[in-house]
């Protein structure tokens, strides 16, 4: 029988960034005592002017919490936090749980669940998906992996951030993440080609989206992004770039290590690979629309 759930007296929420940030918010919103982190001193003492919370002077420190959440950049952060000198779980309990919520290497999260099992803590992977908006209001879809008992165990936690998908066993979540990201920027990448086709054909871009959003080709980017982001042209989906293109390439590893088919993923990853290293990793994602704008025509038009 699983024992009855108790709320932890104190959580550590660790990477306080466009997302991490309204998230430890909502926690602290909904009662829970938080001990936040962050290489970015002034993203605490934002944090802190904004809810009330503990700022631990180191890492280590927050090995007191029964319960720490990592919002980083990628899983190579994730595991220095939890894991290296003087490491936010090196001085953990048994029994504690670590919830990975950044968008990490699912096979690296596997490895890193073993060694956080090693220590008698339990890592459970779930990482999000909605964006800022979605962070701030806190219905965000949360792709959880691990075990079932233990998420049930949190469920307490995630449910202030969003609706809890229980998608498989350790690294099932970081899986789910990155092949959605995938599906995302595909989207985006694909109705741009169609939009600048368009344009330049002599079609206005807010006609084609509203026609778009009435027919099969609608999707993410033609319902939410280009309305949102790329028609008024302010790119602010406060989704960088680098990250889009990180998971792209933890998409691949997923198919890599599954032997599934991977043309068009490839083509994709490619793709932002290469705007990442025109434009820059911290560009917003929306501006891949700038990239394949400014690329030189691919044959003379018909008129020519």
């Amino acid at each position: 029988m699983t024992a009855q759930y108790v709320p932890p007296e104190r959580i550590g929420f660790v990477g306080l960034g466009n997302m991490g940030g309204p998230m430890a918010q909502r926690l602290a919103g909904a009662g829970f005592t938080l001990a936040v982190a962050d290489t970015a001193a002034a993203a605490v003492a934002r944090l802190a002017n904004q809810v009330r919370c503990d700022t631990p002077s180191s890492l280590a420190e927050l090995g007191s919490c029964r319960v720490i959440i990592t919002m980083l950049p990628d899983g190579k952060a994730v595991r220095e936090v939890l894991l290296g000198h003087n490491g936010a779980s090196t001085a953990q309990a048994p029994d504690s749980v670590v919830i990975d919520m950044s968008s990490s290497s699912p096979l690296g999260t596997r490895k890193l669940a073993q060694d956080l099992a090693a220590r008698e803590i339990t890592l459970i992977d779930a990482p999000v998906s909605g964006g800022v908006r979605k962070a701030v209001d806190g219905s965000l879809a949360i792709m959880a992996g691990g075990d079932p008992q233990v998420i049930e165990r949190c469920h307490r936690v995630l449910e202030v951030l969003g609706r809890v998908f229980p998608a498989g066993p350790s690294g099932a979540g970081h899986a789910m993440k990155a092949l959605n990201n995938y599906l995302s920027a595909a989207n985006l990448a694909i109705a741009a080609e169609a939009v600048i086709a368009g344009q330049r054909f002599g079609l206005e871009p807010e006609v084609m989206i509203s026609i778009l959003n009435a027919s099969t080709g609608r999707n993410s980017a033609t319902d939410q992004k280009y309305p949102a982001y790329v028609l008024p042209r302010n790119f602010g989906s406060g989704f960088a770039m680098g990250l889009m293109a990180k998971d792209l390439r933890l998409a691949l590893e997923v198919a890599g290590a599954s032997g599934a088919p991977s043309t068009l993923l490839k083509a994709c990853a490619q793709l932002w690979s290469a705007a990442e290293q025109r434009l820059g990793s911290r560009a917003d994602n929306t501006e891949i629309v700038k990239y394949l704008e400014a690329l030189p025509p691919a044959h003379p038009r018909p008129d020519e």
